[in-house]
């Protein structure tokens, strides 16, 4: 029997999979980090349960979260993805995914990469903590009031620093498994390894 952070014990196996398989670990793709980036914003108000029940959804109704693609998004397509059982229907939710792909691709075209872009926040280098216990794993930090911060200057919608703390837990910019967890001492491992 493998130790896992608390939080994905008692779950499904989507949610244990994901946890054991993809949080933590660093992300450098554009198109994986445009796919977290709508999935927390979507989450907002939700649980994260919820939102990795809906992500085949997401992917198909998202275009496979193709940045270019959803940035062509046009009215009749938002009304369409408003009525789509498969992902949340809400209004802003979909029309923010479809703005920030527009930003995204400002970003990719100043900064080479939308992952340039966002590892700058750390410097290029994962945070890694070292948490006991659950309640010490916090909801935002400095680095991600300063992302969200710069990422709401430059007009992205549907974006505060507890969504973007969270796409920094999901994207392995920060590792905050607990010590206890088996996947802490794996996630470091990668992170000591990660190079941009």
């Amino acid at each position: 029997m493998k130790n896992r952070c608390q939080w994905c014990e008692d779950t499904f196996p989507e949610y244990v999979r994901y946890h054991d398989e993809e949080w933590g670990v660093p992300v450098t793709d554009d198109k994986a980090q445009f796919e977290f980036l709508v999935l927390e914003s979507a989450q907002a108000g939700l649980s994260w349960g919820t939102i990795l029940k809906k992500r085949e959804g997401y992917r198909k109704a998202f275009a496979n979260f193709d940045v270019e693609e959803v940035a062509r998004f046009d009215e009749q397509r938002i009304q369409q993805l408003k009525q789509n059982p498969e992902i949340i229907r809400n209004e802003q939710k979909i029309r923010a995914a479809v703005n920030n792909a527009q930003k995204v691709i400002e970003l990719q075209e100043h900064y080479g990469s939308f992952s340039n872009y966002i590892w700058s926040f750390v410097d290029g280098k994962p945070v890694n903590n070292r948490w006991t216990k659950l309640q010490q794993v916090p909801a935002t930090s400095e680095e991600s009031d300063h992302l969200a911060a710069d990422l709401k200057k430059r007009g992205f919608k549907f974006i505060g620093s507890t969504i973007i703390y969270a796409h920094m837990q999901a994207t392995g910019m920060v590792n905050d498994h607990t010590t206890s967890c088996f996947r802490h001492n794996e996630v470091e491992k990668m992170h000591q390894n990660f190079t941009l």
